[in-house]
């Protein structure tokens, strides 16, 4: 007993509390308690040990609420509200003494009222609670840490997770369209820093022109309602209906075309026209010679397409060397003043060696490839067929001048120097003579005349009688048409020789 006694003198001679509690205390309790060690009512309850946890509550006010809020890290734990304080936190280890179970390697921070995701992860404890102060105690607002990066200078508040991720700071999940002003296609893509400049957050002009007043093309003349006929997609982008406002129907290469190459003033209340050489004029490879209807020939898709079929609209066939030409070699004027006509003299006058004495139909002996080479004439349809020596003759044989019509028909007119009768059997050569030769005849006396050259007469020249033009006059048949001067008769036994000389000699007699 009086060892017993003399240990508790012991304790009552340190600094620590007189009484039998102070006395038989475990141990020391820690810093934040030690005020707590003069009166263990404050912590204990020796009639109802329950109480403890009523009593813990009484000085750490704000956990207790944190349980009856259900809030925290005590209040997020259901378990919590029936167990005593001590069963996770120990005392009486000394001044230094750890009470509190938890490791902040193994916490669970989705227990708090501030779960930690995102970027947050990488965030040691530290960052976050500063040394010396209670954990709850570090700021739940992001603002707390986030003050300097903010980039809107506390204009929006201070909620910043209304509107960033906590994946990293510039992951914004705004939702735009709760405002008037939905953020659609490319308005989506742009920084907020591109309208919202000077941080200005408040009042924000709404109309295109507020943003779009370099980009307007128009320099306002059309107004601030760039809506009204540009898209969000692309500020080149219009739903302009040209067509239904205008009545000129932009296709092909008309729909990318740029506003000012027909609008040059840049006010589209200008009235420009509407046909093609309004636009096109300075391009008309035709010089207006095929009047304004540009479209009557061209597409819009490209200046250089054409829809034009010759033989179709202009009712002539462009074949062999006129499928080359260019319109120009034969429209030489305009279209609308004057079509040149179809025949081949429209265009060939200046080179018809004919001097048009054979007619307009050029076709009918030249070819279409060439004007020269490719010509198919058929004599053999003219009033003068060619026939044996006469085809192996050219042309100008016979054709002394680029007339042909002037060519001479008969005989005489190419061979009078060949007629050895010197024009007295008349220009009929052909009546006796062949095309094969011209030493070449076949003329039956008596069949023709009616006089059979017999004996003598065999072997005459056929000037030996034929002395005069065979058209001027006819000889007589009778012997004395032609021997009257060798008649030694005198005419005493008639004209009719041949009824005692022979046609072998005149100067034999038949006997009788």
């Amino acid at each position: 007993m009086l060892c017993v006694i003399g240990t508790l003198g012991g304790f009552a001679g340190g600094a620590r509390s007189a009484t039998l509690e102070g006395l038989l205390m475990p141990g020391p309790l820690h810093s934040e308690h030690a005020k707590q060690e003069s009166d263990c009512t404050t912590c204990h309850d020796r009639a109802n040990r329950a109480r403890q946890a009523t009593l813990c509550s009484a000085c750490h006010k704000d956990v207790a609420t944190d349980i009856r809020d259900k809030r925290g890290l005590h209040g997020k734990r259901p378990e919590i509200a029936q167990v005593q304080c001590n069963a996770c936190h120990s005392e009486h280890l000394g001044r230094n003494g750890r009470i509190t179970p938890a490791v902040a390697a193994a916490f669970d921070h989705s227990q708090t009222d501030f779960r930690i995701d995102g970027g947050h992860r990488n965030v040691g404890c530290a960052g976050c609670h500063a040394a010396g102060k209670k954990y709850r105690e570090a700021p739940s607002g992001c603002a707390d840490c986030h003050k300097k990066a903010e980039p809107h200078q506390g204009k929006l508040g201070t909620d910043c997770a209304a509107c960033h991720e906590t994946s990293r700071w510039s992951a914004v999940r705004y939702d735009h369209g709760k405002t008037r002003f939905a953020l659609q296609a490319r308005h989506a893509q742009i920084p907020c820093a591109a309208c919202h400049s000077g941080n200005r957050w408040k009042d924000v002009p709404m109309a295109c022109a507020s943003c779009h007043t370099p980009d307007d093309v128009h320099r306002g003349s059309r107004g601030t309602a760039c809506a009204d006929c540009h898209t969000q997609s692309s500020w080149k982008d219009a739903k302009f209906d040209h067509e239904k406002v205008t009545g000129f129907a932009l296709l092909g290469a008309h729909r990318t075309a740029s506003c000012q190459s027909c609008h040059r003033t840049g006010r589209f209340e200008d009235k420009i026209p509407k046909d093609c050489s309004g636009c096109h004029a300075a391009i008309d490879s035709h010089a207006g010679r095929m009047g304004t209807k540009c479209e009557s020939c061209h597409e819009a898709s490209a200046w250089k397409d054409t829809h034009f079929v010759h033989e179709r609209d202009a009712k002539f066939t462009l074949r062999g060397a006129h499928s080359k030409l260019a319109c120009h070699n034969c429209h030489v004027a305009r279209v609308t003043d004057r079509k040149p006509a179809k025949d081949c003299v429209a265009c060939h006058r200046a080179i018809d060696v004919h001097a048009g004495s054979l007619g307009t139909k050029c076709e009918s002996c030249h070819g279409l490839d060439a004007w020269k080479k490719d010509i198919r004439f058929d004599h053999d349809v003219t009033a003068f067929p060619l026939l044996g020596q006469h085809v192996a003759v050219p042309c100008a044989g016979c054709h002394t001048t680029k007339k042909f019509k002037d060519a001479p028909k008969e005989c005489a007119g190419c061979h009078k120097a060949d007629d050895v009768h010197k024009g007295n059997l008349g220009k009929d050569c052909a009546r006796c003579h062949s095309p094969n030769a011209w030493t070449l005849w076949q003329f039956d006396h008596q069949k023709e005349s009616g006089f059979a050259l017999s004996g003598a007469h065999s072997r005459l020249q056929c000037n030996a009688c034929h002395r005069r033009p065979a058209g001027e006059a006819k000889l007589g048949k009778d012997c004395a048409s032609c021997h009257a001067n060798d008649d030694v008769h005198l005419g005493q036994f008639g004209r009719r020789c041949d009824s005692c000389h022979s046609t072998i000699s005149f100067k034999r007699a038949r006997p009788q």
